[in-house]
């Protein structure tokens, strides 16, 4: 059965009367606290959010000074136990207060407003009720979906130049918020899946992974460390946290915020969107003007990226992280069913999405003479045919380009 997603914000739901009271009560009184004067808010309306928080918009209904007519809040719960990762407040209070200082005809996300670090709430600019990236690629305006998609890759681009250099910053507004450490959270599941993904793939798919595919991965691997080529990322970019706007995309979420290698970043114009539910395929030539968009914002910085033969074996290396950590996310483990990559959402079947990864690598592996990597992700593929059937070579395009 097929899900209909169309244009346009999401349905408005009536969030528990208990999450009300409290989220909006302490969304006032930090007001209060930043006016010195009384705030009263109404109207509150769920946003979705997440089991780490309440995302809420809400009506300014009484107030002496001057505020905007509706703001977002956003409540956190308690946080997560030690040892385990970073706090995403903390991740996404200093993420903010790092973009709003910024000129707001540069900004790519919403305005900080108000906050509270002790009782974990963010006071944030309405951004209004536009489409998300993911409602415009399953809509079915091919034109508009090109040009969100072309908005997007301008507003990372610049992103990542507004924000380079930016990293002792970041790391400070951490600690100011009392985080003790931060860490990228894809990078921890990198590392974590080249340890893993080998055995996983012998169990599960009968393929074994050669010593040269291993030490190519370890060379890739450096992107996940120092280097000249860092900026802020918002981490998780992806389509349902980018707002399409009058005034390009501005991004949503900073849950996961990070300052890393903005090639990790780069890779997702190669092929859609690794780490979320929405990954279809998309024409071949959009993925390369997106790219194109992307590094004619990011050389302002970063001039010798204009170089291919700089810029190529980065977005590589950064391209079988990306299948590498995917796969050890999303592959069907024995006993398993091959279900779609969100259960109640429009996804393709997770071998469905995996074989289209690995197919783009092996032919990117060959044409940059990585012969090693070309034969085993043809393996990977002929692998995961054999275990799901030919349906797995059938990723289809997003709505909007079919």
């Amino acid at each position: 059965m097929s899900v209909e997603i169309t244009t346009g914000p999401p349905e408005v739901r009536v969030p528990a009367s208990s999450e009300v009271t409290d989220t909006v009560g302490t969304a006032e009184s930090v007001l209060a606290s930043r006016t010195g004067a009384p705030v009263r808010l109404a109207d509150a309306e769920d946003l979705g959010g997440s089991d780490r928080s309440v995302v809420m918009r809400v009506r300014v209904a009484e107030t002496p000074f001057e505020l905007p007519r509706t703001l977002v809040v956003k409540h956190y719960g308690a946080p997560s136990p030690s040892g385990e990762r970073s706090d995403p407040f903390a991740h996404e209070a200093a993420s903010c207060q790092l973009a709003t200082a910024l000129p707001p005809e540069i900004r790519v996300g919403p305005e900080l407003i108000a906050q509270d670090s002790d009782r974990r709430l963010l006071v944030l600019e309405d951004l209004g009720r536009g489409s998300t990236l993911a409602d415009v690629l399953f809509a079915d305006d091919p034109r508009a979906a090109e040009r969100a998609l072309l908005a997007w890759a301008r507003s990372l681009g610049r992103l990542h130049t507004t924000m380079a250099g930016r990293e002792a910053d970041f790391d400070a507004l951490m600690r100011r918020i009392g985080a003790t450490s931060w860490t990228d959270p894809v990078a921890d599941d990198i590392r974590q899946a080249l340890s893993e993904l080998p055995e996983l793939l012998e169990q599960t798919l009968g393929v074994t992974t050669p010593q040269a595919v291993t030490d190519r991965l370890a060379g890739a691997a450096q992107l996940l460390g120092p280097g000249k080529y860092r900026s802020f990322s918002p981490s998780d970019i992806c389509p349902d946290n980018s707002l399409v706007t009058g005034n390009g995309v501005r991004f949503l979420d900073f849950e996961w915020a990070c300052v890393r290698d903005i090639a990790l970043d780069a890779a997702y114009l190669q092929f859609p969107f690794p780490s979320s539910w929405c990954s279809y395929a998309m024409p071949e030539s959009l993925a390369e003007s997106m790219l194109a968009t992307w590094r004619s914002e990011v050389v302002e910085v970063w001039p010798d990226l204009d170089e291919d033969e700089v810029l190529g074996p980065r977005l590589f290396d950064a391209q079988m992280l990306w299948v590498w950590v995917s796969t050890w996310w999303f592959l069907p483990r024995s006993g398993q069913s091959d279900t779609p990559i969100a259960a109640h959402m429009p996804s393709p079947r997770r071998s469905t999405a995996l074989a289209d990864r690995w197919q783009r690598l092996r032919t990117d592996a060959e044409s940059v003479g990585v012969s090693e990597v070309a034969e085993y992700a043809s393996r990977v593929v002929e692998a995961l045919v054999e275990r799901f059937g030919s349906g797995a070579l059938e990723l289809r395009t997003y709505p909007a380009f079919r």
